[in-house]
């Protein structure tokens, strides 16, 4: 089994239309052990969201923007299993006024506070289990972006999060190889999720996607992102870092049609 064996921590469970969900359910099944983790208000729903999963894992908790959580999985994780294998950093917010269209009025606060947990978090999280994935001899931390090298309607600093998030990812790559640890992300196509619904205007974008993606693309099933994941979290991408990887259709290699 591809995961057969491995030990994952994987973040952003909060319902099952989740990439994150897809990819733990991915994961269980191909054979790894999980461990999930929520925040505030949402780990309660993390907690009920886990009981669909194949097995129940348990859920800790994590404001990854807070250096003692961090500090507490890393303890909780070494102290489980002594090691972890992969990672899924799937975490990101953009305060409303940083959305919809509102790119020029954005007040700094709400951009910094959506830069820090959507982009540096990356970093938090990965530097944060530095040990046990030191431990675990090769592992791999995976994240989760919307092609951030394009301007999208109404995504804003989201977008600006998600450039800086993919940079992050590049120069992970560079500072934890030399410890055996792969950095990657994965560019979905849109997913009509709870966090994917919450953004304004989302069926701009996401009316498009079917009729430009050659391999057409389901809004409902995340399945084949959390395929890719786990392939990426998997000893089969051992040399296999710094990169971003589609999972979007196709829809990002089709120029503009001219037909229109």
């Amino acid at each position: 089994m591809l995961l057969d064996g491995k030990k994952l921590l994987i973040t952003g469970v909060l319902t099952d239309d989740s990439i994150a969900f897809s990819v733990a359910k991915v994961a269980q099944e191909a054979g790894a052990e999980i461990v999930l983790t929520g925040v505030g208000r949402g780990l309660r729903l993390t907690e009920r969201v886990a009981k669909r999963l194949p097995t129940t894992p348990d859920v800790l908790e994590l404001d990854i923007n807070d250096t003692e959580h961090v500090e507490a999985v890393r303890a909780e994780v070494m102290r489980r299993w002594g090691k972890v294998d992969g990672v899924l950093h799937s975490i990101g917010f953009m305060p409303e006024d940083a959305l919809g269209g509102n790119f020029l009025n954005s007040p700094w606060e709400s951009v910094a506070f959506g830069l820090q947990t959507s982009t540096y978090s990356l970093k938090a999280l990965a530097v944060g289990l530095l040990e046990p994935m030191k431990a675990a001899g090769a592992a791999s931390v995976v994240t989760l972006t919307f092609d951030g090298r394009f301007a999208w309607p109404i995504y804003d600093w989201m977008g600006v999060a998600k450039a800086g998030l993919e940079a992050t990812t590049r120069y992970l790559a560079r500072d934890l190889g030399p410890f055996g640890i792969r950095v990657n992300a994965v560019s979905a196509g849109p997913i009509r999720t709870m966090a994917g619904k919450s953004i304004p205007g989302f069926d701009e974008i996401s009316d498009t996607w079917t009729k430009r993606a050659p391999l057409g693309w389901e809004m409902t099933d995340a399945t084949p992102v959390g395929q890719m994941c786990c392939f990426l979290l998997s000893d089969w991408a051992a040399m296999t870092t710094g990169e971003m990887i589609h999972v979007d259709g196709g829809y990002h290699a089709m120029g503009t049609d001219i037909r229109r």
